[in-house]
C-alpha cells in the first residue's frame, strides 16, 4: 500500500491535474460556432482515445518495457539506443534526439507549475468571485513557497503526497460519476466514431482542437521517467485500476454537465461540485497542483544530473536531501532558474487558458523524440521484425506528429515559449559538448603518453622523491596528467607513492560495486585507478579510494590531491563560432570546482593551472 501511495504522489501528479484545464481549453476552441452535443461528444472521444493510445498503449504497454537496468526517462532511453547502435553517425544522431527531448522536458518543467497552480486558484473565481483579483498574487506566493522548500527534499515534504493524491483521484471519480448519472448518454463518446465525426464535420477546426486535447496526456512521460524509483508493476497497476478510470469518469462528468447546462463551459471542473464544496475543492486542487509541480521539479534535477554525467552540462552543485535515497537531490542553480521562469510565465500569461497554448509543443515534442528512440531499441535490442516495428511505431509516431503539428498553430499565441527554451538549452548543451571535445583534442596534442614518461622516470636525476601519497586526477588514463608535469617542472619533486585516477561515466544508470574500480600497477609505488560511475550516480573519489586501500595502500591522512585547473581565454583564431565560444567560456567560468563535485577534501587539494586559448 505504501508503494502504491508513493506512485500516486510522485508519478501521476501532472496528468492527474489535467482535468482542471484540458477539457475547458478544448471546448473553448468552438466558442465561435453554434454549440451542440456533437462538439462535446467528439472532444470527449478524442480525449478518451488519446489516453488509451498514447498513455496506455505507447507508454504503459510498450515503452516501459525498454528500461535501462530498471531506469527510465528519455536520457536513459537515449543511452540504451546508442548502446545497440554501431554506426557512429547514427549514435550521434540518436544523442541529439535525446538531448532535444531532454531540453523540451526542461521547458515542461517551467510551464507545468505555472499552468497547474493558476488553473487551481482560478477556482476562486467560481467559489468566491470577489477573490478574482487575488488569483495572480496567490499563485505567485504558492510558487515561491514551493521552490523555497525544495532544499528540504521530497523525503521531508513528500510524506503526505500519496494520501492527498489518492483523495484527489477519488474526488475526481465521484464528481464525474454523479454528473454521468444525470446524462448517461455521454458514455456513447467511448466510441471512436464521435472523434471521427468531429474531424469530418469541422476539418480545420478539429485539427486546432487536437492542440488542446493533448493537454489531457501531459505527464505521460513521467510514467516512464519514474520507473526506476517504483518499478513498472506498481505504475501499471495504479494507472489501469485507479488513475485511468478516475480521469475518464471526470472528463465524461464534465461533458455531462455541459450537455445539461451549456453555460458551464466557463469552468466545468469546479461547477461540477455543489456550491458548498467548491472552496474545499479549490484547496484540494491547489495541493494536487503543488504535488504535480513537485514531481516535475524533481525530474528536472535528475535530468540535469544525467546531462552532467553524460557530458552535456558543466558541473553543478548537487546536494543530497536524503541519507537513504541516492536519487533525492537538490540542484540550487536549476531551482533558481525554474523559479524565475515560472514567475515570468505567470506574470506574462496571467491565466491558465493563455498558458495552455505554450504547453502542448513541449509535451508533443518529447513524445516524438521518445518514439524515435524506442523504435530503435525495439528493433535492435528486442529484435522486433522490421515490418512490426514500422507498423507499431509508425502509427504511434504519426499520432505524435499530428498532435505536434496541431500545436504549431499556437506558436504566436505562446507556443514560442517552449521552442525558445528548448533551442536555447540545445545550443547551450551542444556548445559545452563541442568545447569539451575541443579541449580534449588540444590536451592530447600537448600531453605526454604515460609509457615513455615512466620509462624515463628512473633515469631522471633532478627529480626528488618526497614522503606522502599524491593522487593525480586525469581525464585520459593513457596520458600523463598536466598537473603532474607542472609539478615536476616547477617543484622538481615526486611523492613516494603516486596514483593516477580517471573517472569514467558509463551508459548505464549505475555500476555494480564489483565493477566500480580497476587497479593497475604501472611501476613500483605508482598505480593507475579507473573509477566507473553510472549516469545516475554522483562520484565520490575519497570514498572509492578508501575501498581500494587493501590493493593500493591508500591512506586518506597522507593523501594530497593534485588537479589541473585550466584557465580558458578567448583565442585569436577560434575553432568555434563566436556565440558558441562565448557560451562555453561562460559555462566554464560558472562550473562547480572539481573538488566540490568529486567530494574531495578542500584542505588536501593542490591546483596547478595553465591558460588555454580557445
Amino acid at each position: 500500500m505504501g508503494r502504491f501511495l508513493a506512485v500516486l504522489g510522485v508519478v501521476y501528479g501532472d496528468i492527474g491535474t489535467s482535468p482542471l484545464y484540458a477539457l475547458k481549453t478544448s471546448v473553448h476552441v468552438f466558442s465561435g460556432v453554434p454549440f451542440s452535443p456533437t462538439e462535446i461528444l467528439g472532444i470527449l472521444s478524442l480525449v478518451f482515445w488519446s489516453l488509451v493510445l498514447i498513455v496506455t498503449v505507447k507508454y504503459v504497454m510498450l515503452i516501459m518495457r525498454a528500461d535501462n537496468q530498471g531506469e527510465g526517462g528519455i536520457l536513459a532511453l537515449m543511452a540504451l539506443a546508442q548502446r545497440v547502435v554501431v554506426n557512429p553517425r547514427l549514435r550521434q544522431a540518436l544523442g541529439l534526439v535525446g538531448i532535444v527531448g531532454a531540453c523540451l522536458f526542461f521547458g515542461d518543467g517551467i510551464i507545468t507549475p505555472a499552468i497547474s497552480v493558476l488553473s487551481a486558484l482560478e477556482g476562486l473565481q467560481v467559489a468566491a468571485p470577489s477573490l478574482k483579483d487575488y488569483v495572480l498574487p496567490l499563485s505567485a506566493v504558492v510558487i515561491v513557497l514551493l521552490f523555497a522548500v525544495q532544499y528540504r527534499g521530497t523525503h521531508t515534504i513528500g510524506r503526505v503526497f500519496g494520501p492527498i493524491m489518492l483523495l484527489w483521484f477519488l474526488v475526481l471519480a465521484v464528481l464525474g460519476a454523479v454528473q454521468i448519472v444525470s446524462r448517461p448518454e455521454v458514455l456513447t463518446a467511448l466510441s471512436p466514431w464521435y472523434a471521427v465525426q468531429l474531424c469530418v464535420v469541422y476539418k480545420g477546426l478539429a485539427f486546432v482542437v487536437l492542440g488542446a486535447v493533448v493537454l489531457s496526456v501531459t505527464g505521460a512521460e513521467a510514467l516512464y521517467a519514474d520507473m526506476g524509483h517504483f518499478g513498472r508493476g506498481p505504475i501499471r497497476m495504479s494507472w489501469l485500476f485507479l488513475v485511468l478510470p478516475a480521469l475518464v469518469l471526470n472528463y465524461f462528468g464534465q461533458g455531462a454537465l455541459m450537455l445539461r447546462d451549456p453555460s458551464a463551459i466557463e469552468n466545468p471542473f469546479f461547477l461540477m461540485a455543489p456550491e458548498w464544496a467548491r472552496l474545499p475543492l479549490v484547496l484540494l486542487a491547489t495541493a494536487a497542483t503543488v504535488i504535480a509541480s513537485q514531481s516535475v521539479i524533481s525530474g528536472a534535477y535528475s535530468a540535469a544530473r544525467q546531462c552532467m554525467q553524460l557530458g552535456y552540462l558543466p558541473r553543478l552543485t548537487l546536494l543530497h536531501t536524503s541519507t537513504e535515497e541516492e536519487g533525492q537531490i537538490y540542484v540550487p542553480q536549476v531551482n533558481t532558474a525554474l523559479l524565475i521562469g515560472v514567475l515570468v510565465l505567470v506574470a506574462v500569461f496571467r491565466t491558465s487558458d493563455n498558458l495552455a497554448a505554450a504547453y502542448g509543443i513541449a509535451v508533443t515534442g518529447t513524445f516524438i523524440c521518445t518514439a524515435i528512440l524506442a523504435a530503435v531499441v525495439f528493433r535492435r535490442l528486442f529484435h522486433w521484425n522490421r515490418a512490426v516495428t514500422v507498423g507499431v511505431f509508425g502509427v504511434l509516431f504519426t499520432i505524435d506528429i499530428v498532435f505536434f503539428a496541431a500545436n504549431t498553430l499556437k506558436i504566436l499565441e505562446g507556443g514560442w515559449v517552449p521552442l525558445v527554451l528548448g533551442l536555447g538549452l540545445i545550443a547551450l548543451m551542444t556548445s559545452w559538448r563541442q568545447g569539451r571535445e575541443l579541449l580534449l583534442t588540444r590536451w592530447r596534442q600537448d600531453s605526454m603518453p604515460i609509457a615513455p614518461f615512466l620509462a624515463r622516470l628512473p633515469q631522471s636525476k633532478s627529480i626528488i622523491r618526497v614522503p606522502g601519497l599524491a593522487v593525480f586526477l586525469t581525464g585520459n588514463q593513457d596520458y600523463v596528467p598536466t598537473s603532474l608535469l607542472h609539478n615536476l617542472k616547477h617543484n622538481k619533486v615526486l611523492h613516494e607513492q603516486v596514483m593516477f585516477v580517471t573517472i569514467q561515466t558509463t551508459d548505464r544508470p549505475e555500476v555494480a560495486a564489483e565493477h566500480r574500480a580497476t587497479v593497475e600497477q604501472l611501476a613500483p609505488a605508482i598505480n593507475r585507478v579507473v573509477l566507473r560511475y553510472g549516469f545516475m550516480e554522483i562520484p565520490n573519489i575519497p570514498r572509492a579510494l578508501e575501498d581500494l586501500a587493501p590493493q593500493t595502500g591508500f591512506d586518506p591522512m597522507r593523501a594530497s590531491y593534485f588537479l589541473g585547473r585550466d584557465v580558458l581565454v578567448a583565442g585569436m583564431a577560434p575553432n568555434m563560432p563566436f556565440w558558441r565560444r562565448w557560451l562555453f567560456l561562460w559555462l566554464a567560468r560558472n562550473a562547480v570546482p572539481a573538488t566540490e563535485f568529486f567530494r574531495i577534501p578542500s584542505d588536501r587539494v593542490v591546483e596547478l593551472g595553465v591558460r588555454i586559448a580557445i
